[in-house]
């Protein structure tokens, strides 16, 4: 994966991927927020990819991030908190496997931080409280194999 950063004009920035490009207008959105919000999407999109490769369909997908950052520089993330809530064809059970196996196998992103942010989720599934303030473990990502699933390329 490559991407190339190139100055506009004032904080203005183009972000040039091998596959499209994009604005990154600094202080309206900063960089931490694209980087945020880039690992929401991330799990987002396998919350839509992984039922729909078992014949399941997902609405009402919507996943909240809130951040604890240090006070200094660096100013990393030490928290984040992540709130699921979506409405599918599926039990309750079924639901949360498909966030776990986004935070434990599929969103590289989210993978790339969990040994140094303490990562915790909750998951709202059909308006049912499934998971609550739980902890994701620390480590290197599972090796469980959920299966192949087409998401937004990485």
């Amino acid at each position: 994966m490559k991407v190339t950063i190139s100055h506009q004009d004032e904080m203005r920035f183009e972000a040039k991927t091998e596959n499209s490009s994009f604005i990154i207008d600094c202080p309206v959105i900063s960089p931490v927020e694209y980087f945020l919000s880039g690992m929401i999407a991330c799990s987002a999109s396998d919350i839509i990819a992984i039922p729909k490769s078992q014949g399941k369909t997902v609405t009402n997908l919507n996943i909240e991030g809130d951040v604890v950052r240090n006070d200094d520089h660096p100013r990393k993330f030490n928290t984040l908190d992540l709130i699921y809530r979506f409405d599918s064809d599926a039990d309750d059970s079924t639901a949360a496997h498909w966030v776990m196996a986004s935070l434990e196998t599929y969103c590289s992103t989210i993978n790339t931080v969990r040994d140094s942010v303490k990562i915790t989720f909750s998951i709202i599934h059909n308006g049912n409280l499934v998971r609550e303030n739980e902890s994701m473990i620390s480590g290197g990502g599972s090796s469980v194999d959920f299966g192949e699933i087409e998401s937004c390329p990485a």
